[in-house]
């Protein structure tokens, strides 16, 4: 038997939580474990300062997706899926001060930057999907 060391995927899209089968969700995973290791360079100096903040922001993203599945209706749904793109938007604005105070470089940045582009342009579709299903339902109820 060989001891070969391998990395554990315990996610998948055929959990049995209804959010991993959400491909917003693994892209958000995705994006905070690149955060995590590229942000590990960072100077110790910024422990508690841009490292911090950063990884909160990545980690809230799917933080906030998942914490719908809490909630009942589309309309929470899209609730949270708003905080989760805002969060993104502030992994964003961490990105660019990274790279701006030289702590990351720019190969990074934009690969970081399109993995960030692509999960915006998805959730933005969800909440569309939602938005517009959320509010047919209204119209027909009414």
């Amino acid at each position: 038997m060989e001891n070969k060391q391998r990395k554990a995927r315990p996610l998948s899209s055929s959990g049995f939580f209804g959010f991993e089968q959400l491909e917003v969700y693994h892209l958000s995973v995705a994006l905070s474990v690149q955060v995590y290791q590229l942000s590990g360079a960072f100077s110790e100096k910024e422990r508690f300062g841009l490292t911090s903040q950063l990884r909160r922001a990545a980690n809230s993203i799917a933080r906030n997706i998942v914490e719908k599945k809490g909630r009942s209706t589309d309309k929470d749904f899209c609730r949270f899926l708003y905080q989760a793109r805002g969060s993104l938007l502030d992994t964003v604005c961490s990105l660019h001060l990274a790279a701006e105070f030289g702590f990351l470089q720019q190969a990074a940045v934009q690969h970081l930057y399109n993995q960030t582009s692509t999960l915006n342009g998805k959730l933005n579709a969800l909440l569309k999907n939602l938005d517009t299903n959320f509010n047919w339902a209204l119209t027909i109820d009414h």
